[in-house]
Protein backbone atom coordinates (compact mmCIF):
# COMPACT_ATOMS: atom_id res chain seq x y z
CA UNK A 1 0.00 0.00 0.00
CA UNK A 2 1.56 3.12 -1.15
CA UNK A 3 -0.91 5.71 -0.39
CA UNK A 4 -0.54 8.37 2.45
CA UNK A 5 -2.56 9.38 4.62
CA UNK A 6 -0.83 12.29 6.58
CA UNK A 7 -0.13 15.70 5.01
CA UNK A 8 2.53 15.85 2.50
CA UNK A 9 4.24 18.83 4.35
CA UNK A 10 4.92 15.94 6.87
CA UNK A 11 7.85 14.51 5.33
CA UNK A 12 9.68 15.49 2.41
CA UNK A 13 9.48 13.52 -0.71
CA UNK A 14 13.20 12.59 -0.86
CA UNK A 15 12.46 11.04 2.24
CA UNK A 16 9.46 9.14 1.85
CA UNK A 17 11.31 7.80 -1.18
CA UNK A 18 14.27 6.57 0.38
CA UNK A 19 12.18 5.03 3.38
CA UNK A 20 10.06 3.34 1.15
CA UNK A 21 12.60 0.98 -0.28
CA UNK A 22 12.28 -2.88 0.57
CA UNK A 23 14.87 -5.47 1.44
CA UNK A 24 14.41 -9.25 0.88
CA UNK A 25 17.68 -9.67 3.23
CA UNK A 26 15.50 -7.51 5.99
CA UNK A 27 12.51 -9.07 5.22
CA UNK A 28 14.36 -12.75 5.20
CA UNK A 29 15.88 -11.61 8.18
CA UNK A 30 12.97 -10.65 10.33
CA UNK A 31 10.84 -13.58 9.19
CA UNK A 32 13.79 -16.70 9.79
CA UNK A 33 14.17 -14.52 13.93
CA UNK A 34 10.46 -14.63 14.18
CA UNK A 35 9.92 -18.52 13.13
CA UNK A 36 13.21 -19.90 14.53
CA UNK A 37 12.51 -18.13 18.51
CA UNK A 38 8.88 -20.47 17.85
CA UNK A 39 10.88 -23.44 16.90
CA UNK A 40 13.19 -23.08 19.81
CA UNK A 41 10.50 -22.15 22.20
CA UNK A 42 8.59 -25.04 21.05
CA UNK A 43 11.32 -27.67 21.53
CA UNK A 44 11.74 -25.93 24.99
CA UNK A 45 8.41 -26.87 25.78
CA UNK A 46 8.50 -30.48 24.58
CA UNK A 47 11.84 -30.90 26.87
CA UNK A 48 9.99 -28.94 30.05
CA UNK A 49 6.63 -31.14 30.00
CA UNK A 50 6.12 -32.29 33.42
CA UNK A 51 8.19 -29.48 34.87
CA UNK A 52 7.45 -25.88 35.94
CA UNK A 53 9.08 -24.99 32.89
CA UNK A 54 6.39 -26.07 31.02
CA UNK A 55 4.55 -22.76 31.92
CA UNK A 56 6.86 -20.45 31.00
CA UNK A 57 7.76 -22.13 27.58
CA UNK A 58 4.20 -22.09 26.86
CA UNK A 59 3.13 -18.72 27.81
CA UNK A 60 6.39 -17.72 25.61
CA UNK A 61 5.69 -19.97 22.24
CA UNK A 62 2.08 -18.97 22.43
CA UNK A 63 3.14 -15.57 22.41
CA UNK A 64 5.29 -15.77 19.92
CA UNK A 65 3.04 -17.55 17.65
CA UNK A 66 0.52 -14.76 18.01
CA UNK A 67 2.79 -12.02 17.46
CA UNK A 68 3.01 -13.54 13.70
CA UNK A 69 -0.08 -11.56 12.91
CA UNK A 70 2.41 -8.45 13.11
CA UNK A 71 4.44 -10.27 10.07
CA UNK A 72 1.17 -11.03 8.18
CA UNK A 73 0.05 -7.80 8.34
CA UNK A 74 3.79 -6.79 7.02
CA UNK A 75 3.32 -9.18 4.17
CA UNK A 76 -0.06 -7.76 3.47
CA UNK A 77 1.24 -4.06 2.66
CA UNK A 78 3.62 -6.07 0.18
CA UNK A 79 6.28 -4.41 2.54
CA UNK A 80 8.34 -7.55 3.91
CA UNK A 81 10.03 -8.28 0.56
CA UNK A 82 11.51 -6.38 -2.24
CA UNK A 83 10.15 -9.89 -4.12
CA UNK A 84 6.64 -9.31 -4.86
CA UNK A 85 6.42 -13.41 -4.81
CA UNK A 86 7.76 -14.04 -1.40
CA UNK A 87 5.16 -11.72 0.17
CA UNK A 88 1.87 -13.62 -1.22
CA UNK A 89 3.59 -16.73 -0.17
CA UNK A 90 4.50 -16.04 3.43
CA UNK A 91 1.55 -14.33 3.71
CA UNK A 92 -0.95 -17.18 3.15
CA UNK A 93 1.01 -19.92 5.07
CA UNK A 94 1.00 -17.17 8.20
CA UNK A 95 -2.81 -16.45 7.13
CA UNK A 96 -3.28 -19.86 7.43
CA UNK A 97 -1.78 -20.70 10.96
CA UNK A 98 -3.47 -17.88 12.66
CA UNK A 99 -6.99 -18.75 11.18
CA UNK A 100 -6.94 -15.36 9.21
CA UNK A 101 -6.87 -15.61 5.16
CA UNK A 102 -4.74 -13.34 3.38
CA UNK A 103 -7.17 -12.47 0.95
CA UNK A 104 -10.03 -11.20 3.44
CA UNK A 105 -7.42 -9.34 5.49
CA UNK A 106 -5.75 -8.04 2.47
CA UNK A 107 -9.11 -6.37 1.58
CA UNK A 108 -9.99 -5.29 5.22
CA UNK A 109 -7.10 -4.19 5.83
CA UNK A 110 -7.22 -1.73 2.88
CA UNK A 111 -10.47 -0.73 3.71
CA UNK A 112 -8.88 -0.33 7.67
CA UNK A 113 -6.40 2.15 6.27
CA UNK A 114 -9.03 4.13 4.15
CA UNK A 115 -11.10 4.85 6.73
CA UNK A 116 -9.39 4.77 9.80
CA UNK A 117 -11.51 5.44 12.57
CA UNK A 118 -15.01 5.87 10.04
CA UNK A 119 -17.43 3.54 11.91
CA UNK A 120 -19.66 2.94 8.53
CA UNK A 121 -16.34 2.06 6.54
CA UNK A 122 -13.44 0.81 8.49
CA UNK A 123 -13.41 -3.05 8.48
CA UNK A 124 -11.52 -2.97 11.81
CA UNK A 125 -14.62 -1.01 13.13
CA UNK A 126 -17.36 -3.93 11.73
CA UNK A 127 -18.67 -4.55 15.75
CA UNK A 128 -21.04 -3.26 18.44
CA UNK A 129 -19.57 -0.51 20.82
CA UNK A 130 -18.05 -2.29 23.57
CA UNK A 131 -18.90 -2.33 27.12
CA UNK A 132 -16.63 -3.80 29.83
CA UNK A 133 -17.62 -7.49 29.44
CA UNK A 134 -17.29 -7.08 25.73
CA UNK A 135 -13.70 -5.84 25.71
CA UNK A 136 -12.33 -8.74 27.79
CA UNK A 137 -13.97 -11.03 26.00
CA UNK A 138 -12.39 -9.54 23.13
CA UNK A 139 -9.22 -9.06 25.04
CA UNK A 140 -9.17 -12.49 26.45
CA UNK A 141 -9.38 -13.95 22.69
CA UNK A 142 -12.69 -15.99 23.42
CA UNK A 143 -14.67 -13.99 21.06
CA UNK A 144 -11.95 -13.18 18.61
CA UNK A 145 -11.44 -16.89 17.76
CA UNK A 146 -15.22 -17.37 17.77
CA UNK A 147 -14.99 -14.66 15.35
CA UNK A 148 -12.10 -15.82 13.01
CA UNK A 149 -13.46 -19.74 13.11
CA UNK A 150 -17.26 -18.21 12.54
CA UNK A 151 -16.26 -16.44 9.48
CA UNK A 152 -14.27 -18.90 7.53
CA UNK A 153 -17.33 -21.62 8.27
CA UNK A 154 -19.53 -18.57 7.05
CA UNK A 155 -17.82 -17.81 3.89
CA UNK A 156 -17.45 -21.55 3.19
CA UNK A 157 -20.63 -21.84 2.80
CA UNK A 158 -21.09 -18.68 0.45
CA UNK A 159 -22.40 -16.25 3.26
CA UNK A 160 -20.60 -13.01 2.66
CA UNK A 161 -22.02 -10.45 4.50
CA UNK A 162 -19.71 -7.58 5.44
CA UNK A 163 -20.52 -4.29 3.97
CA UNK A 164 -16.56 -3.22 3.75
CA UNK A 165 -15.82 -6.59 1.16
CA UNK A 166 -16.81 -5.25 -1.87
CA UNK A 167 -19.15 -7.98 -4.03
CA UNK A 168 -16.94 -8.50 -6.90
CA UNK A 169 -14.20 -10.41 -4.55
CA UNK A 170 -17.22 -12.73 -3.08
CA UNK A 171 -16.02 -16.06 -4.86
CA UNK A 172 -12.04 -15.18 -3.92
CA UNK A 173 -13.20 -15.12 -0.45
CA UNK A 174 -15.69 -18.12 -0.35
CA UNK A 175 -12.77 -20.27 -2.59
CA UNK A 176 -10.20 -19.45 -0.08
CA UNK A 177 -12.33 -19.91 2.99
CA UNK A 178 -12.93 -23.66 1.64
CA UNK A 179 -9.35 -24.26 1.49
CA UNK A 180 -8.82 -23.27 4.72
CA UNK A 181 -11.48 -25.59 6.24
CA UNK A 182 -9.99 -28.52 4.37
CA UNK A 183 -6.78 -27.95 5.33
CA UNK A 184 -7.67 -27.70 8.80
CA UNK A 185 -10.46 -30.74 8.70
CA UNK A 186 -6.62 -33.03 6.95
CA UNK A 187 -4.94 -31.63 9.54
CA UNK A 188 -7.53 -32.91 12.16
CA UNK A 189 -7.61 -36.26 10.28
CA UNK A 190 -3.88 -36.82 10.04
CA UNK A 191 -3.44 -36.17 13.77
CA UNK A 192 -6.09 -39.11 14.16
CA UNK A 193 -4.74 -41.01 11.71
CA UNK A 194 -1.26 -41.02 13.61
CA UNK A 195 -2.62 -40.65 17.10
CA UNK A 196 -1.31 -37.31 17.70
CA UNK A 197 -1.88 -34.54 19.45
CA UNK A 198 1.27 -32.02 18.51
CA UNK A 199 -0.89 -30.06 16.77
CA UNK A 200 -2.71 -29.22 19.77
CA UNK A 201 -0.12 -28.87 21.83
CA UNK A 202 2.55 -27.20 19.74
CA UNK A 203 -0.05 -25.12 18.03
CA UNK A 204 -3.48 -24.75 18.96
CA UNK A 205 -3.10 -24.82 22.24
CA UNK A 206 -0.79 -22.10 22.92
CA UNK A 207 -2.08 -20.02 20.23
CA UNK A 208 -5.42 -20.38 21.64
CA UNK A 209 -4.68 -19.49 25.23
CA UNK A 210 -2.33 -16.63 24.66
CA UNK A 211 -4.27 -14.32 22.48
CA UNK A 212 -4.32 -11.83 25.11
CA UNK A 213 -0.42 -11.03 24.98
CA UNK A 214 -1.09 -10.01 21.08
CA UNK A 215 -4.30 -8.27 21.86
CA UNK A 216 -2.31 -5.92 23.99
CA UNK A 217 -1.01 -4.30 20.79
CA UNK A 218 -4.51 -4.91 18.90
CA UNK A 219 -6.34 -2.69 20.96
CA UNK A 220 -4.06 0.05 22.11
CA UNK A 221 -3.81 1.31 18.46
CA UNK A 222 -7.15 3.12 17.87
CA UNK A 223 -9.30 2.58 20.65
CA UNK A 224 -9.89 5.91 22.43
CA UNK A 225 -8.98 8.21 20.51
CA UNK A 226 -11.08 10.86 17.86
CA UNK A 227 -12.82 9.50 14.67
CA UNK A 228 -11.56 11.84 13.07
CA UNK A 229 -9.51 11.60 9.39
CA UNK A 230 -6.43 12.74 11.02
CA UNK A 231 -4.28 9.69 11.56
CA UNK A 232 -1.32 11.55 13.51
CA UNK A 233 -4.76 11.97 16.11
CA UNK A 234 -6.39 9.00 15.50
CA UNK A 235 -4.01 6.43 16.13
CA UNK A 236 -1.86 5.57 19.06
CA UNK A 237 2.04 4.34 19.35
CA UNK A 238 3.26 2.43 21.80
CA UNK A 239 5.98 2.91 24.37
CA UNK A 240 7.51 -0.48 25.20
CA UNK A 241 11.47 -2.76 24.86
CA UNK A 242 12.97 -3.99 21.93
CA UNK A 243 12.13 -6.89 22.19
CA UNK A 244 8.72 -6.23 22.09
CA UNK A 245 9.33 -4.44 18.87
CA UNK A 246 11.14 -6.88 17.56
CA UNK A 247 8.35 -9.80 18.17
CA UNK A 248 5.72 -7.30 16.77
CA UNK A 249 7.61 -5.90 13.81
CA UNK A 250 8.44 -2.45 14.57
CA UNK A 251 4.78 -1.55 14.53
CA UNK A 252 4.27 -0.50 17.96
CA UNK A 253 5.33 3.11 15.72
CA UNK A 254 1.85 2.69 14.78
CA UNK A 255 1.12 6.17 14.02
CA UNK A 256 3.81 6.66 11.62
CA UNK A 257 2.56 3.54 10.07
CA UNK A 258 -0.36 4.95 8.68
CA UNK A 259 0.87 7.86 7.97
CA UNK A 260 2.71 5.89 5.67
CA UNK A 261 1.98 3.07 5.57
CA UNK A 262 4.18 1.78 2.34
CA UNK A 263 7.21 2.04 4.29
CA UNK A 264 8.43 -1.43 5.32
CA UNK A 265 8.69 -2.14 9.36
CA UNK A 266 12.16 -2.14 9.53
CA UNK A 267 12.28 1.55 8.66
CA UNK A 268 9.42 2.59 10.79
CA UNK A 269 11.68 3.74 13.46
CA UNK A 270 13.96 6.31 11.42
CA UNK A 271 9.96 7.26 9.94
CA UNK A 272 8.57 8.04 13.44
CA UNK A 273 11.59 10.36 14.58
CA UNK A 274 11.49 12.11 11.24
CA UNK A 275 7.74 12.85 11.45
CA UNK A 276 7.89 13.85 15.17
CA UNK A 277 11.25 14.09 17.10
CA UNK A 278 12.94 16.57 14.27
CA UNK A 279 9.31 18.13 14.39
CA UNK A 280 9.64 18.70 18.01
CA UNK A 281 5.98 17.29 18.76
CA UNK A 282 4.86 13.40 19.50
CA UNK A 283 1.89 10.96 18.43
CA UNK A 284 -0.49 10.02 20.89
CA UNK A 285 1.66 6.88 23.12
CA UNK A 286 0.88 5.32 26.18
CA UNK A 287 2.11 1.62 27.43
CA UNK A 288 0.51 -1.56 27.12
CA UNK A 289 -0.64 -2.19 30.56
CA UNK A 290 -1.29 1.22 31.05
CA UNK A 291 -3.84 1.61 28.19
CA UNK A 292 -5.38 -1.77 29.43
CA UNK A 293 -5.92 -0.31 32.91
CA UNK A 294 -7.07 3.15 31.35
CA UNK A 295 -9.60 0.62 29.26
CA UNK A 296 -10.89 -0.86 32.42
CA UNK A 297 -11.64 2.58 34.20
CA UNK A 298 -13.24 3.95 31.58
CA UNK A 299 -15.81 1.05 31.45
CA UNK A 300 -16.29 1.09 35.39
CA UNK A 301 -19.27 1.30 37.01
CA UNK A 302 -21.34 0.41 33.84
CA UNK A 303 -20.19 2.80 31.42
CA UNK A 304 -19.71 2.17 27.64
CA UNK A 305 -18.33 3.44 24.50
CA UNK A 306 -21.49 4.86 23.84
CA UNK A 307 -20.61 7.05 26.86
CA UNK A 308 -18.02 8.98 25.15
CA UNK A 309 -17.29 11.27 22.24
CA UNK A 310 -16.48 10.03 18.84
CA UNK A 311 -14.55 13.48 18.21
CA UNK A 312 -12.27 13.32 21.47
CA UNK A 313 -9.63 11.13 23.47
CA UNK A 314 -10.85 9.73 26.08
CA UNK A 315 -8.20 7.06 26.69
CA UNK A 316 -4.57 9.33 27.72
CA UNK A 317 -1.88 8.76 29.87
CA UNK A 318 -3.08 10.52 33.59
CA UNK A 319 -0.56 12.52 33.17
CA UNK A 320 -2.43 14.12 29.70
CA UNK A 321 -5.26 14.40 31.79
Amino acid sequence: MDEVFARRDVLKSQTLKRLCVTSDWRGALQLSSHVGAIFLTGWWLAQSMGSFWVVPAFMLHGTLINFLYAGQHELSHWTVFRTRGLNEFFGRILGFVLFYPRTFDLVQHVAHHRFTQDWQRDGELARERYTLKSYLLWFSGITYWYTRWRRIIRFSFGIVTEPYLPASRKADFVLEARLHLAGYVLIAVLSAWFNTGAAVTFWLAPMLVMKFMQQLQNTIEHLGLPHSDNVLQNTRSTRTNAFMRWMGWQMQYHTAHHAFPGVPFHRLAELDQEIFAQRGSQPPSMTYWGFQWAVVKAFWAGKTEKDYPDDQTWIHDQSDA
